[in-house]
């Protein structure tokens, strides 16, 4: 009798994760929102509140049927830690309220760094494919060493040249997708200080899109699970789970798709989130396996990530 001996990591299972079909993020809370009281997330809240109806609609006519819609909202506490959860969280329900929208799911910014044992943002950047530029000759170092990535050419830079030689000289950047005229990014992924690295925050939008659409695992495994909502929020934002559930009745809280209606301001935001997500190849059993159960909801699923993600601009910038 013939036997073959496999290593139990040699075919990691994929764990598949609920999905909703959309997943409808309401904003962003950063301290000066939160600083400048009440009134901001009233404002904010009453002018997404006809968007968000009018996405729903949309969704409900693509789908043919009562559509699985989510609602999140996003905390930054990575780059500032202000105030409390307890403070916070109901301050933003309530107003969330007052405007007649509900609140699904809560996460906390520094989730997309860090999640318990699970480092999402070290995830994607493990996936990251550089896209080398027509005639690159490899002179600038690689994207896990500078921590920047292009949508394109950057501009040539001259190096040391050889006695009699004409130096190079100066030349526009291009984007390697141009449509006749270069919309050409430059994006910082993060920075190191003292050891120490801070990822930016297109990154981490990059990240928290990524975690919105169930395209991320660890092993195989889900990276971010909700927890329920406690029964008093805590004191500390180390204390509340990176991601919760509001809703007992919530839509699962990853999607097919997303869709975000969010400040003018998170423009330039968005646009290198899309460089980003061009630029980040999915594990094919999970890009395979959401495929398939598309497929089986007679749902019309785009190929490519980015075409997964959708934005709605509203408000100042």
């Amino acid at each position: 009798m013939d036997t073959t001996f496999r290593e139990a990591s040699a075919d990691p299972r994929t764990a598949a994760v609920p999905l909703a079909h959309l997943s409808l993020e309401l904003g962003h809370l950063y301290m000066d929102d939160f600083a400048a009281g009440p009134a901001r997330l009233r404002e904010h809240f009453a002018r997404v509140r006809p968007w968000a109806d009018t996405v729903r609609e949309s969704c409900a006519r693509t789908v043919g049927r009562r559509p699985r819609i989510s609602t999140c909202f996003l905390i930054d506490d990575y780059f500032t830690r202000f105030s409390s959860p307890a403070e916070v969280v109901p301050q933003i329900l309530q107003e969330a309220a007052a405007a007649g929208l509900v609140i699904d799911y809560l996460a906390r910014e520094s989730a997309c760094a860090e999640a318990g044992q699970v480092r999402p943002a070290r995830l994607v950047e493990a996936r990251l494919v550089q896209s080398p530029p027509p005639g690159s000759t490899g002179a600038r170092p690689p994207t896990s060493e500078t921590g920047w990535l292009s949508n394109g050419e950057r501009s040539p830079v001259d190096s040391l040249a050889e006695a009699m030689s004409t130096a190079a000289g100066w030349g526009p950047p291009h984007e390697i997708e141009a449509k006749r005229h270069s919309v050409f990014l430059d994006v910082e992924l993060w920075d190191e200080q003292h050891g120490k690295r801070t990822w930016s925050c297109p990154f981490l939008a990059a990240v928290w899109q990524l975690l919105r659409l169930g395209l991320l695992r660890d092993d195989g495994q889900e990276v971010l699970r909700p927890a329920e909502r406690p029964e008093e929020f805590p004191a500390s934002w180390e204390a509340l789970a990176p991601l919760v559930r509001l809703n007992p009745a919530a839509a699962p809280f990853a999607a097919y798709r997303t869709f975000s209606v969010l400040a003018g301001r998170f423009l330039p935001i968005e646009h290198a989130v899309a460089v980003i997500l061009d630029q980040w190849s999915p594990e094919e059993p999970v890009l395979r396996q959401l495929a398939d159960r598309a497929r089986q909801e007679g749902i019309a699923l785009p190929d490519s990530v980015r075409g997964r993600v959708e934005h709605l601009f509203n408000g100042p910038s």
